[in-house]
């Protein structure tokens, strides 16, 4: 078999060997429960196409990193509750890394229904703008509801701020407090625990100062392990900084717009034929997110980890 026009001799696999020794899925809470003993983090990056799935899950292959695929509750439709799960559910077994489909920033029970019925293996309820007691009462309902699906529950205590995806609103930070951790946790039964100290969501008007005491304080206080939202356009060294003080896992999004972007407009620039070939250029979209997830799979220390 091969290629129209090819008059060589070429052989291969339709599809690679079924690895029956695979990881392939994973809940949070087992892979982050490695990273948190070892001291590494978890990089995870959201997805809003199926090229991006290939992308991030090539490369995160080929640095041997575990991985969260995560599905932004602000950019789904009707078929994306099942669209993606089913993709990522049947390509899992060609993999033999640590893979968890994570819901992000879901703040409906509904929502959350319908991905854990479709093969999410994570979701994450964000109940970060309520009083702590409201919080709390609602996450537990979360992590009721997950139970009987196995799956891992992640929330957030104190609130990301930044921008939102269209940049109409902009939300301060409010630190998470040390004295209400273990509270939490303890109501809740919360597999992961989104912290609050100083990162933000969206691009950065200026540059972030993490507060790492403040971390060292949570993460003391915290029997879960603990996860940085806002982990794009932080700087290297103090990203380091969190991930040696607790943070197990950070979330990328805002990095893979602008390299995607960047070089979409590069491609649209030098690719002359009217009619170009569409797998030359999304291989070439797809490699270029590959990179970004090869530099934070190497910042997080995740590399050779799955």
């Amino acid at each position: 078999m091969g290629r129209i026009g090819y008059t060589g001799t070429r052989t291969f696999s339709l599809f690679p060997p079924l690895n029956t020794h695979s990881q392939m899925l994973c809940t949070a809470k087992e892979v982050l429960k490695d990273a948190r003993e070892k001291r590494y983090a978890v990089p995870g990056f959201n997805c809003v196409a199926d090229i991006m799935i290939r992308g991030i899950l090539d490369r995160a292959e080929q640095c041997r990193s575990p991985v969260f695929l995560m599905i932004y509750t602000g950019e789904v439709d009707d078929r994306t509750w099942w669209y993606y799960p089913t993709i990522i559910h049947t390509v899992a077994s060609r993999y033999t890394i640590p893979i968890v489909i994570h819901l992000d920033h879901a703040a409906e029970i509904d929502i959350i229904k319908a991905s854990l019925d479709n093969g999410f293996t994570s979701v994450m309820y964000d109940g970060s703008s309520l009083p702590f007691d409201k919080n709390a009462e609602i996450t537990r309902q979360v992590v009721e509801l997950a139970a009987p699906y196995g799956a891992s529950v992640e929330a957030e205590l104190g609130l990301v701020g930044g921008s939102n995806l269209d940049n109409s609103v902009n939300a301060a930070n409010i630190f998470t407090q040390p004295g209400e951790v273990e509270a939490f946790v303890e109501r809740t039964g919360v597999d992961s625990l989104a912290v609050s100290i100083g990162t933000a969501h969206g691009v950065y008007q200026q540059q972030p100062q993490l507060d790492i005491a403040l971390l060292k304080e949570l993460n003391a206080a915290s029997k879960v392990p603990l996860v940085l939202h806002g982990g794009s356009g932080t700087p290297d060294d103090q990203m380091r900084a969190a991930i040696e003080n607790g943070i197990c896992k950070f979330n990328v999004y805002t990095d893979s717009r602008i390299a995607l972007w960047k070089r979409f407009k590069q491609l649209a620039a030098e690719i002359q034929r009217e009619d170009p070939l569409p797998g030359d250029y999304i291989r070439q979209l797809q490699d270029t997110l590959g990179d970004l997830v090869e530099i934070k799979a190497a910042l997080a220390g995740a590399v050779g980890r799955g």
